[in-house]
């Protein structure tokens, strides 16, 4: 069901003082949304389709550095244009909670163990977060507009530790990408992956039901 290395088996959780979370691909699968998206944001330069290398830097990185990626040179000055164009908010509905997200969220809050969300979104953070009725669990939440650098730059979580006051080994990061896991060892917080065997992690987490599972046998 799940991986646990050494770390864990010694000492336990009794030491996590917070529980740090990816959005995209960790607390909802948002893949074919961002495609949506940003593809409609190609069709305005008629440009076609993303390839998957693109959908995969999308899924991953924030939305100045994806469209820096994916558009052609000069694009911002069409930006106001594309805003009044496109509402990500019709999108939000069709995004895709994970499976034992909720129970997992009152689980770790029933037992006053903070959690915060470190994400490369932007603006959309917060409607999503409201859209679905999770704003309650996370305190703080840090975006890609809060920072001077996003991840994989690990200026994100150390916000997070400043702001809860506590040192790196004190907190865990649940991530899935590449960026995450980096974010992670520049910060030298120890990383969970979710639903990414390819990851070099702590932990590999099948789902939030086996994550639940988990703490409720190692959390005092």
């Amino acid at each position: 069901m799940y991986k646990c290395n050494p770390f864990l088996k010694d000492h336990g959780l009794k030491k996590i003082k917070g529980i740090i979370f990816d959005c995209d691909g960790v607390l909802f699968d948002s893949k074919d949304v961002n495609i949506i998206f940003y593809n409609e944001v190609r069709a305005y330069f008629d440009l076609g389709p993303m390839s998957d290398e693109q959908i995969d830097f999308v899924h991953m990185h924030s939305v100045g550095e994806s469209f820096r990626h994916i558009l052609p040179a000069g694009f911002e000055s069409e930006l106001p244009k594309i805003r009044d164009r496109l509402n990500y908010a019709k999108l939000l509905p069709y995004m895709r909670m994970e499976d034992g997200l909720v129970q997992l969220l009152q689980f770790i809050a029933q037992r006053k163990l903070p959690m915060a969300i470190n994400t490369n979104r932007t603006t959309t953070m917060n409607l999503l977060l409201s859209t679905f009725g999770l704003e309650q669990f996370f305190h703080p939440v840090v975006t890609a507009d809060d920072v001077s650098r996003p991840k994989p730059h690990p200026e994100s979580l150390f916000k997070i530790l400043h702001y809860w006051s506590v040192l790196p080994e004190q907190v865990v990061f649940i991530g899935d990408s590449v960026v995450d896991e980096e974010a992670a060892m520049r910060a030298d917080i120890p990383f969970w992956a979710y639903k990414n065997q390819e990851l070099s992690s702590r932990m590999f987490i099948p789902s939030f039901w086996a994550l639940r599972e988990f703490l409720s046998r190692n959390l005092s």
